[in-house]
């Protein structure tokens, strides 16, 4: 049964993972094993809705998914709310948790400073394109290597981190850090949790204290 429980996840991730679908016989090819077996996990997954097949054969996320990912941010901010707060109160910065949308990036939980004199506008719900600013980066250096990647990706991926200066905002300052699952069955969700600041960030600190933040939040959500 929990072999069966496993099989069933990893179909359901990896449909989600592409974005036209997949072959019943692609997916056993993908879960390395006999169609029978893929035909009998895609079975039980449509009938709770979790898959729908579309009229070409391919398969793909269904409602039931997306009503427990629409369930699962809530889960997500909570859990990652006192560790942001903490991120402010470390570097004296905007924090916030971004994730990706097709090609746009969207700050999903912010955590502004009390006591800063200037700061820099980032609102729950602010959304700029994937490729630019310090929160796209990273979430772009999050995902597996192509030979497309933009060298500052490729530098993100390297270090960890992505610091950007004036990208989104003249003479803000932004790092931030992919939240990366801790173990392979770990969180999926592709997000980057970062500061941003006007001109007097200290960016060693800021770094150092967005990367452990990154860290930490995906071991909340993947344990």
């Amino acid at each position: 049964m929990l072999k069966t429980l496993d099989r069933g996840l990893h179909a359901l991730r990896t449909i989600g993972q592409h974005v036209d679908g997949l072959l019943t016989a692609e997916l056993a090819k993908e879960l390395d094993v006999d169609r029978a077996i893929a035909y009998r996990i895609v079975s039980t997954l449509e009938q709770h809705r979790m898959v729908v097949r579309q009229p070409d054969g391919r398969l793909v996320l269904g409602s039931a998914a997306l009503d427990l990912g629409n369930r699962f941010l809530p889960q997500f901010r909570r859990l990652a709310a006192p560790v942001l707060e903490r991120l402010t109160a470390l570097t004296d910065a905007a924090a916030f948790i971004s994730i990706a949308e097709g090609r746009f990036c969207t700050a999903i939980l912010v955590s502004e400073p009390h006591k800063a004199l200037f700061t820099v506008s980032y609102r729950v719900g602010s959304s700029h394109p994937i490729d630019q600013g310090a929160a796209g980066i990273a979430i772009l250096a999050g995902r597996p290597a192509t030979d497309d990647d933009a060298p500052e990706v490729r530098e993100a991926r390297t270090k960890g981190y992505a610091l950007t200066t004036g990208a989104l905002q003249k003479g803000a300052i932004g790092v931030a850090s992919p939240i990366l699952p801790v173990r392979r069955t770990g969180a999926g969700l592709e997000a980057c949790v970062g500061v941003v600041a006007m001109e007097d960030l200290d960016t060693e600190r800021a770094i150092r204290e967005v990367t452990a933040a990154a860290i930490e939040i995906a071991r909340l959500v993947s344990t």
